[in-house]
């Protein structure tokens, strides 16, 4: 089952939470300076159009907002299709650059003709909602728990292993309606990475991708996108499922607090996903899957998102205005990652994407602030 996201009360809060960052940071944005002194880099007029994951897009739209108010003849389009359809349009050369929550793995590298940089551009958590009236906050959930739910095992949210971990809490007797992604998806991805990394039996029976067969048992209903997910939790009442924290926090999702590695409970939050990264160190080719992460403050399920970009761009305006956007994106972008919901990325790794997007063209140097 898939919804309309376009009437969606979720989609249409999250665009205004977007639409009103995007005008706060203006105040703060100032022109880059090129090398002949003006106030523009792109001197004539260009459209980018990327396309791929939800997880995201938010934050890209922002910075597409914020980046055509510094180069007005440079207009970039970004469009929320999910990771795996982002690489397939990516792969056929049909956008200028994707973006996927699962880095793309060398297989999929090689069948890039102009070949392929992977770029962490930004990183977010991906959190456990859901509604249930009478439990608005507070809900915790072990491994077991949650595997549980998502594997069809556990039903009802009064279940023992459900309830053994919030004393107090009333439960009601009531099915658990769970809530997962139609699409192609690389928040399912990073979800179902994590869920076989410390599951077996997940890993035996359903295993990790971008598309997984959800089981036949329980009461399991698809939706496209984040924000199609985050409408459906919205609008049934014991509904759970798996979104972006942005998603979440924007739309007033209850999320769960779930144990890590270490046995400990934590809240999804800008803290805890940066303690995640934290303990995470990029590898030379920029790939790193956090699948069970360490550190008594990690949370669990903390991902980067990467753009894709060709390494051979023969338009060299356009390779230009790749640059210009990914130095954006590095620089005042970053500003705008916590109140969407995001990780604003670690100063080296900033350094580190910069360094390998300085080849897409041999006329422009990205600079960070």
């Amino acid at each position: 089952m898939s919804i309309t996201t376009l009437k969606s009360p979720s989609t249409f809060r999250l665009l205004s939470v977007v639409a009103a960052v995007a005008l706060t940071g203006l105040a703060s944005c100032r022109p880059a300076g090129s090398p002949d002194g003006s106030d523009s880099v792109i001197t004539q007029s260009i459209a980018l159009t990327g396309a791929g994951a939800s997880f995201p897009a938010p934050l890209y739209q922002n910075w597409a907002i914020q980046l055509a108010q510094v180069e007005r003849n440079l207009q970039v389009n970004y469009q929320s299709i999910g990771s795996g359809a982002g690489i397939e349009q990516f792969t056929a050369g049909t956008i200028d650059f994707g973006a996927s929550d699962t880095a793309m793995t060398d297989a999929q590298m090689a069948a890039v003709t102009r070949g392929t940089l992977l770029l962490p551009m930004t990183a977010g958590s991906i959190v456990m909602a859901y509604n249930l009236a009478g439990v608005e906050t507070g809900l915790k959930l072990t491994r077991d728990a949650y595997v549980g739910i998502l594997s069809g095992k556990i039903t009802t949210w009064n279940d023992p292993v459900i309830a053994a971990a919030n004393p107090g809490v009333t439960l009601p007797d009531q099915r658990i309606t769970v809530v997962h992604r139609s699409d192609g998806s690389g928040t399912t991805g990073v979800l179902t990475k994590h869920l076989s990394a410390i599951s077996p039996e997940w890993e035996s029976s359903i295993g990790q991708g971008n598309a997984v067969e959800w089981p036949t048992t329980g009461n399991f209903v698809g939706a496209r996108g984040n924000e199609g997910v985050t409408a459906q939790i919205q609008n049934v009442n014991g509904a759970f499922g798996y979104v972006e924290y942005g998603f979440a926090t924007n739309n007033g999702l209850a999320v769960a607090a779930l144990e890590n590695q270490s046995g400990n409970f934590i809240v999804p939050s800008d803290e805890s996903a940066r303690a995640t990264l934290e303990a995470v160190e990029l590898p030379d080719n920029l790939r790193a899957f956090i699948t069970d992460p360490e550190g008594p403050d990690s949370y669990p399920i903390v991902t980067y998102s990467w753009m894709m970009m060709f390494k051979e761009n023969p338009d060299a305006p356009k390779a230009i205005a790749l640059e210009r956007w990914i130095e954006f994106g590095l620089n005042e972008g970053q500003d705008q990652a916590e109140p969407l919901g995001y990780v604003r990325l670690p100063d080296a790794v900033r350094q580190r994407v910069a360094e390998a997007a300085d080849g897409i063209s041999p006329d422009y140097t990205i600079t960070l602030k």
